[in-house]
């Protein structure tokens, strides 16, 4: 539920559009659905490895930890703190006041004064207890799963759609004109997927984790591609790909055709439910990323702190929605997520070579699961995440640019505390 409800966001409400823009063509379009989920399929076989030997509160930090030293677990810790998990958490809460202008005219001021409203929100409510966001985790993410499923059926069961609107199925031109374009799209769908590795993050708190955490990961991802693939065919069968790439809000227009304007708000409805409930599994679980590395004596002693009566990370919680608010009210939905997929792609490529390396340095540890595929698995992830961020570097350099420099922003901050521990 923490991993499903968090890789189904807004992304797949919104990011069709920006897929459509970047390559005209219905099959293309799905295939970039399609590559994508296996992508992250890839990485979520290697990382499960790694959850089940080390079942350790905040994920990635620890495995990078102890596969190369502590610099590059502080250095991911540090890039999940300051920019990947509070974008995602902005972006999100953006997507979701775009989608509350279906009820309410709203101004961009308006639309960032919501997104700021959900995250302070969502943040207090997971200061107040573990089980309270964990209940409210479950009710959300049933809700979402049962609104994209109707969207889905409606869309082929009622009148609207058409299989003349797959046309055209191939943009015009060769390989070699959308392969940057389609490296370009594969940006937001990667991070409409990111999220099948957020239950690593509670890892310490996971009963049976050996056996838990490797079944959580792959099981999600696969039910996450099946919904994707899905909705973005359906999509595509009511709205053409030509229209979809004008369009801010296409699951709602989608279901406007099918359904009139009742079916359009009650799908806005199920979508406003649906970012509510990504962000909240975001913000139960990423704040033990600074949680863990306080604890270990490199971050500020403050962020491993636990409230005395409802033990939760408190002040990590807080900060994190500081961050977020400020990343909500100066980025756009497209910046926000390009800083999110360029910096958790590389460490996702360096946490599957973590899988190699501690095979090799480390092959008595207990692995209660193990990558299946190996080597393979992991070497393609690899391969395609390095490909992916250099397409990223290539194509939006300055947002690229600011991902990278925030990430190195963070040595000074580790060899002050290496020094202090």
């Amino acid at each position: 539920m923490i991993n499903v409800g968090t890789m189904i966001a807004s992304a797949i409400f919104i990011v069709p559009a920006t897929v459509a823009a970047q390559v005209p063509g219905s099959a293309l379009m799905i295939l970039v659905w399609i590559v994508g989920g296996v992508v992250s399929l890839l990485g979520a076989l290697s990382i499960a490895e790694l959850g089940a030997a080390y079942p350790e509160a905040g994920g990635q930090y620890a495995y990078l930890r102890e596969a190369y030293g502590p610099v590059w677990g502080f250095l991911y810790g540090w890039a999940n703190f300051s920019v990947i998990n509070p974008a995602s958490i902005a972006a999100i809460a953006v997507g979701f006041a775009t989608y509350l202008g279906f009820f309410v005219k709203l101004t961009p001021l308006g639309i960032q004064a919501i997104a700021v409203a959900s995250i302070a929100g969502l943040t207090v409510l997971n200061c107040l207890g573990v089980r309270l966001g964990a209940t409210t985790q479950n009710v959300l993410t049933f809700l979402k799963m049962g609104a994209l499923a109707a969207l889905v059926i409606t869309a082929f069961a009622l009148p609207g759609g058409s299989a003349t609107n797959f046309q055209p199925l191939w943009p015009p031109g060769t390989m070699d004109t959308w392969i940057g374009p389609f490296g370009v799209a594969m940006i937001g769908v990667l991070w409409a997927y990111d999220g099948w590795l957020e239950t690593t993050y509670v890892g310490s708190e996971i009963k049976d984790p050996g056996r838990n955490l490797p079944r959580s990961i792959i099981l999600s991802t696969v039910i996450v591609i099946g919904f994707y693939v899905l909705a973005s065919v359906a999509y595509s069968y009511v709205l053409s790909p030509a229209r979809m790439a004008g369009l801010q809000l296409v699951a709602s227009d989608a279901a406007q055709v099918t359904m009139g304007a009742v079916g359009a708000g009650f799908v806005s409805a199920a979508i406003l439910v649906s970012t509510l409930g990504a962000n909240n599994g975001i913000i139960l679980t990423a704040a033990r990323i600074p949680y863990a590395m306080a604890r270990g004596g490199l971050f500020f002693r403050s962020q491993g702190t636990v409230h005395p009566r409802f033990a939760t990370p408190v002040t990590a919680l807080a900060t994190q929605g500081v961050i977020s608010a400020v990343l909500a009210l100066t980025g756009r939905y497209d910046q926000l997520f390009t800083y999110v997929v360029f910096a958790q792609f590389l460490f996702y490529a360096l946490g599957c070579g973590a899988v190699m390396r501690l095979r090799r340095v480390a092959p008595d540890i207990a692995r209660p699961y193990r990558t299946w595929g190996y080597p393979v698995t992991p070497i393609v992830f690899i391969a395609f995440a390095l490909w992916l961020v250099g397409n990223t570097i290539l194509k939006k350099p300055l947002d690229s640019a600011v991902g990278a420099g925030i990430i190195m922003v963070g040595l000074p901050g580790y060899w002050y505390w290496k020094r202090r521990r």
